[in-house]
């Protein structure tokens, strides 16, 4: 699945590369040079995943990863270091401060993709296109399919995007405030019980085949998605 990456970057042909790139591999690219617009580009929408060059003009890279980190608003965005620094003391300072991946300059194009969708993977497995199957039901992100053994279940977009993230992290309980920020974006203002509607029309599309009972109501917390009876 394609990914929003902000990519932090003040040399203007490394960023001209990194771009094409990840556009040729289907994401799509916001660029900041600075660490200044790249925090207002992440106040107006939260990338899926953010590429930061450690030598910045300003605020340098790893002070940005380090704020970014003690916001609880994006604390959890993947951050992959991009650097000349090769030393050990440098590569540690970097993940210390809460970067998921370090890259060294200069770096393949190849390496940087399958770098990427490994960190997407482990960090935001709603933003890759791996298929995932829980108790039976399988979304397939590639094809927008979604299937009850062999039989097709038809949803609507905002139902299959709300399925998709609640399918790639079973069990965890989820407020209707974070899936707001997860499902819509955090820079679309809507009101919290929608997400109680979408969540009925997906049981109700999901009811058929008995699916509908993997997702739970956590009176005074949310929902969730379990392969677990329900209580």
């Amino acid at each position: 699945m394609a990914a929003n990456i902000l990519l932090v970057e003040d040399e203007p042909a490394i960023q001209e590369l990194i771009t094409a790139n990840l556009a040729r591999a289907g994401h799509t690219v916001v660029r900041a040079a600075d660490a200044e617009t790249a925090q207002r580009f992440v106040r107006d929408a939260l990338p899926d995943l953010i590429l930061l060059d450690w030598m910045l003009p300003g605020i340098s890279g790893v002070e940005l990863a380090r704020r970014l980190r003690n916001e609880e608003r994006t604390r959890s965005i993947p951050i992959i270091m991009l650097t000349a620094r090769s030393d050990e003391a440098d590569k540690v300072a970097g993940l210390d401060v809460g970067a998921d991946d370090y890259i060294t300059k200069p770096f393949s194009p190849r390496e940087l993709v399958a770098r990427i969708k490994a960190v997407l993977r482990r960090r935001s497995p709603q933003a890759t296109d791996d298929a995932v199957e829980v108790g039976g039901l399988r979304l397939d992100p590639s094809t927008h399919r979604v299937s009850a053994g062999e039989t097709p279940v038809s949803l609507g977009p905002t139902e299959f995007r709300l399925l998709h993230f609640l399918m790639t992290h079973p069990e965890r309980v989820h407020s209707r405030a974070q899936l707001l920020d997860q499902v819509w974006g955090d820079h679309v203002f809507v009101e919290e019980r929608t997400v109680d509607v979408h969540i009925r029309r997906l049981r109700s599309a999901l009811e058929p085949s008995l699916h509908d009972a993997l997702i739970q109501t956590v009176r005074g917390s949310g929902y969730r998605l379990s392969a677990t009876a329900s209580a």
